[in-house]
C-alpha cells in the first residue's frame, strides 16, 4: 500500500494499487485460506485494469485519516490535495484544466454519471484507497478521460468491528456516522452511513463569516458484500444512496432594479430569498470475478438513479431576474461491463473488454415569466410556461490492447478502443493508444499518446425549447441551439519518477493536448444545473511536479502544477450566450473559465512512534491557487470574456488526533483556514459563471470516535 498522500505509480503492468501485504498476524488468523484467497483475487482484479503508463496518484485510508478533517470531510476536499487538481465553486474540481470529464470506478466497475451538482455521492468512509489516473490512459479507459477516480472500498475482510463517531463545530456543523464490517465464513461485508448538517452547504456569495440561507442536510449510506465461491471465483455487490438538500445562499442588502413588478410590488430584500435544491442518488453494482491460470476476467452489471429538484423563490426570483423556474430532472442508467486479461507468456499479456449502457433522462420545468413588448418591457402579469421532455442514449464501447515486455526494463503497451453513442445526436470514433515505460531501479520514465473521444454529459444536455420563451422576460438572446458534440482529442504525455532510498519520491509530468469540439460547462439559468457546450478548437498544456517522503511516522508531500487552457468559437448551446461574447469568441482564443495558471498543495503529518503519547498524530495541509478566470473590462467599457483572473490565495488547515486503544476511544481536533483568509473562488463574471463564491472562513471542529 502506498503510504504517501501521493505517489506516481507509472505502472508497467503490476497491480500497484492493490499490493497490501498480509501481516504475520493476519496469515495466522482463523480463516487464513479465505484471507489469502481474497487477497489474491483482489490482486487479480487490479491486474485486469493496470495503469500501464498513465500517471497515477494514490491515497490510502490511512493517509485520509491523517489529513485535517479525516474521513469527516467531503471527498472533493481530499482530491484537491493531488497534483494538478484545481478548486472551484459548488464543490467542483478540475483535473488538468478540464471542466469535468471525470469517470468514477468502484472496485473496477464504472459508476454511471448522475446529475448532482453540489452533493458528493461517495463518502471517504467507504474508501480503503483510491487512485487518480490521468495522462495518456490505456485503452480500457474511455469516454471520460481527464481523470479516472478508481476507488477500492473497504470490505471487512481483516476485521470484525467498526466505529461510531460524532463530529462538529463551526457553522453549526454536526455529523454523526457509523461504519461496521467483518466476515463470516466465505462472506465479507462492510456498511457505513452518515448524516451531515451545517449552515455552509454551498460557498458563501459574500465574504462574511456566516452565510445567509445556506443550510444543508445530507445523508449517505453505503454497503458492500462479497462471497468467495471457491479459490477462483468471487461475486460481490456494492450499493449506495444519498439524499442531500441545500439552501441557495443569498447576497446581502440588494433590491431588484425595478424592471419588473408583481401586482404593483417591485421591492424585495435579497436577504429573504428562499431558493432550494434537492439531489438524490442511488446506485448498485453486481460483479463476478474469475481468476484461473492465464485468464482473469470481471463481468459486472450496474445501475444508477439520480434526481435533481430546484425550487425557486416565486416572487423574489421574478422581481430580480424576470423568471422563476421549478425544475425537476431525473436520470436512470443501466449497463454491463466486461474486462479480461489473458497472459500469453512471461512477456506478453492481452487485455480486452466491452461496455454497454442505456441512459434515460427526463426534464420537467414550469417557469413563471413576464410577457414583454417589442422593446423588452413588461406588458402584463406573470404567466407559466411548461417545458417537458425526455431522451434516451445508448453507448457501446469495445477495446483490445497488448502489453509487451520488450526488455526486462522496457514495456510497450499498445491498442485501441471503439466508442459509439446515440442520444441527442449519434457519433463514433476509433481511438488508438500507445505507452512505453522504462523502469530500472528507482527510475521510471514513460511516454504516451492517446486519441480520446468524449461524448457530452447526456444527463446535462439542455432540454429547453428555446422558442417557447420568445416575447417573455426569459427570452434567449438568440435562437440558435445546436446540440453539443463529442470532444475529439489528441493527448501526449511524458513523465519521470525517481525513488531515492525507500522513503523519498520525486516526479515530473508534462502534457500537451489539442481538441476539436472541446467540451465545457456553465451555469446559465436560475437552477444550479450545468449546461455543456463546445469550443470548436481547444488547447490545453501543462506540467506537474510532485514529491513525497514517508518514513518513521513522518509523511510529507508537495505538489505544483502549471497549466494553460484556451478555446475558440462556441459551436453549441449558443442560445445561452450573449451575442457580443459569441462574436468575440468566434475569432479569438479565450481562457476557459476554470483555467488556473498555478496550483499547489502540500502537507505534513507526524505520528508519535513511542512514549506516553504513542499514536498521537499532528499535521497540516495547504492549498494555493493563482485564481480562476473572470471577465476583463477594458477602458472603453467593453469586456474580454475570461480575460482577467481573480486574486491568488493560500489556505492552511491544522489537525491533531489521538486514539486510546483502551477503552477504544478516539478524539480529533481540526482548524480549517487557520489564518481566516478571505478569498474569492468566483466573482460572478466569466463565461457560464452564475454567481460569486467565497472560500470558507476559519472554523474549529472536534470529533469523538468509539470503537464497536
Amino acid at each position: 500500500m502506498l503510504g504517501a498522500t501521493q505517489a506516481s505509480a507509472l505502472s508497467t503492468g503490476q497491480a500497484t494499487a492493490g499490493s497490501t501485504d498480509l501481516s504475520d498476524a493476519q496469515a495466522a488468523a482463523p480463516g487464513k485460506d479465505i484471507v489469502v484467497t481474497a487477497k489474491r483475487l483482489d490482486d487479480a482484479r487490479a491486474s485486469i485494469q493496470p495503469s500501464l503508463g498513465a500517471t497515477s496518484y494514490t491515497i490510502t485510508n490511512e493517509t485520509i485519516q491523517a489529513l485535517p478533517g479525516g474521513d469527516n470531510q467531503q471527498f472533493n476536499q481530499i482530491i484537491l490535495q493531488l497534483p494538478g487538481v484545481v478548486q472551484d465553486g459548488f464543490g467542483q474540481f478540475h483535473v488538468r484544466d478540464d471542466h469535468n470529464n471525470l469517470q468514477y470506478r468502484i472496485n473496477g466497475t464504472i459508476l454511471p454519471e448522475g446529475i448532482a451538482v453540489f452533493g458528493q455521492t461517495l463518502s471517504p468512509r467507504l474508501i480503503d484507497r483510491f487512485s487518480l489516473l490521468t495522462g495518456a490512459l490505456p485503452a480500457q479507459y474511455g469516454l471520460r478521460t481527464a481523470g479516472v477516480i478508481d476507488v477500492t472500498t473497504k470490505s471487512g475482510l481483516f476485521n470484525n468491528g467498526g466505529s461510531a463517531s460524532i463530529y462538529g463545530g463551526s457553522h453549526d456543523m454536526i455529523e454523526p456516522s457509523i461504519e461496521y464490517g467483518g466476515h463470516s465464513g466465505s462472506t465479507n461485508y462492510f456498511f457505513s452511513g452518515d448524516y451531515r448538517h451545517n449552515n455552509l452547504g454551498i460557498e458563501n456569495v459574500d465574504p462574511t463569516r456566516s452565510a445567509i440561507h445556506d443550510k444543508t442536510d445530507q445523508f449517505q449510506g453505503f454497503g458492500y458484500v462479497d462471497h468467495i465461491i471457491d479459490e477462483n471465483n468471487r461475486v460481490s455487490f456494492v450499493g449506495g444512496y444519498s439524499n442531500q438538500s441545500f439552501q441557495i445562499p443569498n447576497p446581502q442588502g440588494l433590491q431588484p432594479d425595478g424592471t419588473y413588478n408583481v401586482n404593483g410590488q417591485s421591492a424585495f430584500q435579497s436577504d429573504n430569498l428562499n431558493e432550494r435544491q434537492i439531489e438524490k442518488t442511488a446506485f448498485g453494482q453486481l460483479a463476478f470475478l474469475h481468476d484461473e491460470g492465464a485468464l482473469t476476467y470481471q463481468a459486472s452489471v450496474f445501475g444508477r438513479y439520480s434526481t435533481l429538484r430546484y425550487r425557486p423563490d416565486g416572487l423574489g426570483d421574478l422581481l430580480f431576474t424576470g423568471q422563476a423556474q421549478n425544475a425537476y430532472k431525473t436520470d436512470v442508467t443501466f449497463g454491463g461491463q466486461l474486462d479480461a486479461s489473458y497472459k500469453l507468456n512471461g512477456w506478453n499479456t492481452l487485455r480486452g473488454g466491452a461496455l454497454v449502457t442505456r441512459d434515460r433522462g427526463t426534464s420537467r420545468t414550469t417557469t413563471a415569466v413576464f410577457p414583454v413588448d417589442d422593446d423588452g418591457n413588461q406588458s402584463g402579469q406573470p404567466m407559466n410556461i411548461v417545458d417537458n421532455g425526455g431522451q434516451t442514449e445508448v453507448t457501446e464501447s469495445v477495446y483490445l490492447q497488448d502489453e509487451l515486455k520488450i526488455l526486462p526494463v522496457l514495456t510497450f503497451n499498445f491498442g485501441g478502443r471503439f466508442d459509439h453513442y446515440c442520444g441527442y445526436r449519434c457519433e463514433q470514433q476509433f481511438s488508438p493508444r500507445a505507452n512505453i515505460v522504462y523502469q530500472q531501479g528507482g527510475t521510471t520514465i514513460h511516454l504516451g499518446y492517446a486519441r480520446y473521444f468524449s461524448p457530452p454529459p447526456f444527463e446535462l444536455v439542455a432540454a429547453t425549447t428555446v422558442a417557447l420563451f420568445n416575447n417573455t422576460s426569459a427570452a434567449a438572446a438568440n435562437q440558435v441551439d445546436t446540440t453539443p458534440f463529442a470532444e475529439r482529442q489528441n493527448y501526449y504525455d511524458i513523465g519521470i519518477q525517481q525513488k531515492i532510498g525507500g522513503a523519498f519520491t520525486i516526479g515530473v509530468d508534462a502534457y500537451h493536448r489539442r481538441s476539436k469540439n472541446l467540451i465545457d460547462e456553465g451555469q446559465f439559468g436560475a437552477p444550479i444545473i450545468l449546461t455543456p457546450f463546445n469550443y470548436l478548437h481547444g488547447r490545453i498544456d501543462g506540467i506537474e511536479a510532485n514529491t513525497s517522503y514517508s518514513a518513521h511516522g513522518l509523511l510529507a508531500y508537495a505538489n505544483f502544477a502549471y497549466a494553460k487552457a484556451k478555446g475558440e468559437n462556441i459551436t453549441s448551446s449558443e442560445f445561452s450566450f450573449d451575442p457580443v461574447d459569441l462574436a468575440y469568441i468566434q475569432n479569438h482564443y479565450i481562457y476557459l473559465d476554470h483555467d488556473q495558471t498555478y496550483t499547489a498543495s502540500g502537507g505534513l503529518s507526524y505520528t508519535m512512534q513511542d512514549g506516553t503519547l504513542k499514536g498521537l498524530k499532528l499535521g497540516f495541509d495547504a492549498l494555493y491557487g493563482s485564481g480562476l478566470r473572470a471577465d476583463l473590462t477594458l477602458p472603453d467599457g467593453s469586456t474580454i470574456p475570461n480575460g482577467g483572473k481573480l486574486t491568488p490565495y493560500a489556505t492552511v488547515n491544522l489537525t491533531a488526533s489521538y486514539h486510546l486503544a483502551h477503552p477504544g476511544l478516539g478524539i480529533r481536533f481540526d482548524v480549517i483556514n487557520v489564518a481566516d483568509h478571505v478569498y474569492e473562488i468566483r466573482d460572478g463574471t466569466g463565461v457560464g459563471v452564475g454567481a460569486p463564491q467565497y472560500g470558507a472562513r476559519r472554523g474549529f471542529f472536534v470529533g469523538l470516535t468509539k470503537d464497536l
